[in-house]
């Protein structure tokens, strides 16, 4: 049986945290770590749970990039929480591109006239979703297009 896979939006003062569910075809959010109660390893320490408890295969994490797709000061910060995770689990790590993933979180969270109060609490859980979604469909389709290639190339 397959086991979910975890989105991570990883802020300088927050962290999103989303599931999959085992089939890897939907992405929900879970919690957001931020405020009073934000520390690295208070972060670090819940996305190990999370993993224990879901039996997480893999933990994807956004990486900013800039629109040219650069990686800037922010996928640093990234960067150097990826490698404090690797420690805390065992669980493979890989990031994926998150360009506007928050900006997007901000938008639908508007656009559902969710109240300012309530948009900081669901943003980063919404960004750390759109992350986990996308991942999940690229693989997805990147699944998709080998079969189609292998059934071309069987038909020949």
């Amino acid at each position: 049986m397959a086991m979910p896979v975890m989105g991570l939006d990883v802020g300088d003062r927050s962290l999103g945290i989303a599931l999959s569910d085992p089939s890897h075809t939907i992405a929900r959010g879970v919690e957001t770590i931020r405020g009073v109660t934000f520390s690295r390893e208070r972060c670090l320490n819940r996305v190990k749970e999370l993993v224990a408890d879901e039996g997480v295969d893999t933990i994807v994490v956004g990486m900013p990039r800039n629109a040219a797709g650069e990686e800037g000061f922010q996928a640093q910060k990234v960067h150097t929480f990826i490698s404090e995770l690797r420690r805390w689990v065992d669980t493979p790590v890989v990031t994926f591109d998150e360009r506007f993933s928050s900006v997007s979180a901000e938008r639908a969270l508007r656009e559902g006239r969710v109240s300012l109060a309530k948009r900081k609490e669901l943003r980063d859980k919404l960004a750390a979703t759109i992350i986990l979604q996308t991942y999940l469909d690229h693989e997805r389709f990147q699944r998709h297009d080998t079969e189609v290639t292998e059934t071309k190339r069987r038909q020949e």
